[in-house]
C-alpha cells in the first residue's frame, strides 16, 4: 500500500513540475509576495514629521527639541509662528505631530517649577499615534534625566500633555473597522467580476453569448454593473454595521463617502474583469484574485504606515487603488473631510478604474477574436 502510494504521490509531483504554470504558481508568487511583505509590513515608525511651535524661545526650550532633532526617526518638516497653522499641517498629513512650547518653559524650569510641554498628535491610525506617544515618551524622559543630573533636582522637570486629534481615544476599533470597509468591498467587488467570464468559458456558454445580438462592450459593460451594484451595496452594508453595531463616527457627508465609494468600486471592477479576461478557468481566475488582493491590502496602508515603506515599494503602492480608498474613507469618518481636502485622492482613484476598465475592455475584445 505504501508503494502505491508513493508512485502516486512521484506522479502527481512529476505533473506539478512538468508543467510550466504550476512550476510558476508554487515558486514565483509566494517569491514577489514574501519581498513585499518583507519590506512593507511593519509596525515600526523610521520617518515620523513633526512641526514645532516654540512659544518660548529660551535656552531650555532649543535643548529639548535638539533631542528631537537628534532622534534618527524624527524629520522637522515646519517651524509654525502662528496658532492656526497646526490644524492645517495636521489637516494635510504633513505633519504627524506638533510639538508646542509655552511661554514661560525655559523660565520655570530654571526655577526648579516643572513646565509642560504638549505633544499633538494625529490619532487617525491609532497604532502610529501610539507609537509615536511612545517614542516622544523616551525622549523626554532623557530630557528630563539629562537636566536634572545637571540641575540636581529631584522630580521630572518636563511634564508631556498629550492631545489625538481625530481620535481622542486613540480607539483601534476605529481605524481597523473603518478600513475594513475598503477591505470587505474590494473582497466581494473582485470575487464578482472576476469569476464572470472565467465562469462562462468554464460551463461552455461564453460562446453562445457571442452568436447573440450583444456587441462587446455591451456584454462588458453587463458583466461590470453587478460588481458595482454588489460592490456598492456592500460598502453600503459595512459602513451601517460600522457605524451603528461598532459605535465607529462618521463625520463626514455621505455625498463625499460615496464618491469615493463609486471610484473605487470601478477600479475593482475593472482589475476584476482584467483577470477574468485572462483567465481561462475559475481556478485562474481565483488565483489571480488572490494574487492581486494580498498585496493591494499590505501595500494600502491598511495595518502599517506607507511611509516607512522602502523608497520602491512606496511607488508601488501609487497603483494600489486601496490605498487612496482607505484614505479617503478614513477622513471621512474621522475627520469629517470634504471634497476640497480628498480631491487630491479621487483623482488618482479615477485614473486607475479609467485605466483599468480600458485595460479590460482591449482584454476583452482581443480574447474574442
Amino acid at each position: 500500500m505504501l508503494g502505491r502510494i508513493l508512485a502516486l504521490t512521484v506522479k502527481e509531483l512529476l505533473a506539478l513540475l512538468k508543467d510550466k504554470r504550476s512550476r510558476f504558481v508554487v515558486v514565483v508568487p509566494p517569491f514577489i509576495q514574501l519581498l513585499v511583505f518583507g519590506y512593507a509590513a511593519s509596525f515600526d515608525l523610521n520617518h515620523i514629521p513633526y512641526a514645532v511651535y516654540d512659544r518660548d524661545g529660551g535656552y531650555a526650550a532649543r535643548e529639548l527639541l535638539a533631542h528631537f532633532e537628534g532622534a534618527p526617526s524624527f524629520q522637522l518638516v515646519s517651524s509654525i509662528r502662528r496658532q492656526e497653522e497646526i490644524a492645517a499641517l495636521i489637516d494635510r498629513r504633513d505633519a504627524l505631530l506638533v510639538i508646542q512650547i509655552p511661554p514661560g518653559f525655559t523660565a520655570d524650569l530654571v526655577s526648579g517649577r516643572t513646565a509642560p510641554a504638549q505633544i499633538l498628535i494625529d490619532g487617525r491610525n491609532s497604532n502610529s499615534a501610539q507609537v509615536v506617544q511612545t517614542y516622544v515618551s523616551r525622549i523626554l524622559a532623557g530630557f528630563n534625566q539629562d537636566w536634572v543630573a545637571r540641575h540636581q533636582l529631584q522630580g521630572m522637570p518636563v511634564s508631556l500633555v498629550t492631545r489625538a486629534w481625530y481620535n481622542p481615544n486613540l480607539e483601534s476599533r476605529w481605524f481597523f473597522v473603518s478600513g475594513l470597509v475598503g477591505l470587505l468591498t474590494l473582497v466581494v467587488t473582485m470575487m464578482v467580476t472576476a469569476l464572470s467570464v472565467a465562469r462562462e468559458r468554464e460551463q461552455g456558454t461564453f460562446d453562445q453569448l457571442l452568436v447573440t445580438p450583444l456587441r462587446p462592450f455591451e456584454i462588458l459593460i453587463g458583466k461590470a454593473m453587478p460588481g458595482v451594484l454588489i460592490g456598492a451595496l456592500e460598502a453600503s452594508l459595512v459602513v451601517t454595521l460600522a457605524v451603528f453595531w461598532f459605535g465607529v463616527p462618521l463625520t463626514g457627508g455621505l455625498g463625499v463617502l460615496y464618491c469615493g465609494i463609486f471610484l473605487f468600486v470601478l477600479a475593482a471592477v475593472g482589475v476584476g474583469l482584467m483577470i477574468s479576461s485572462l483567465a481561462a478557468t475559475l481556478q485562474q481566475a481565483l488565483l489571480g484574485a488572490f494574487l492581486f488582493m494580498v498585496p493591494a491590502v499590505i501595500l494600502s496602508g491598511f495595518a502599517t504606515p506607507i511611509d516607512n515603506m522602502p523608497a520602491a515599494v512606496q511607488l508601488l503602492t501609487l497603483v494600489d487603488p486601496l490605498r487612496y480608498y482607505l484614505l479617503i474613507l478614513r477622513s471621512v469618518f474621522l475627520e469629517g473631510a470634504g471634497f476640497e481636502l480628498l480631491l487630491h485622492q479621487m483623482w488618482p482613484l479615477g485614473l486607475i478604474a479609467l485605466a483599468t476598465l480600458s485595460a479590460a475592455s482591449w482584454l476583452f475584445r482581443h480574447r474574442m477574436t
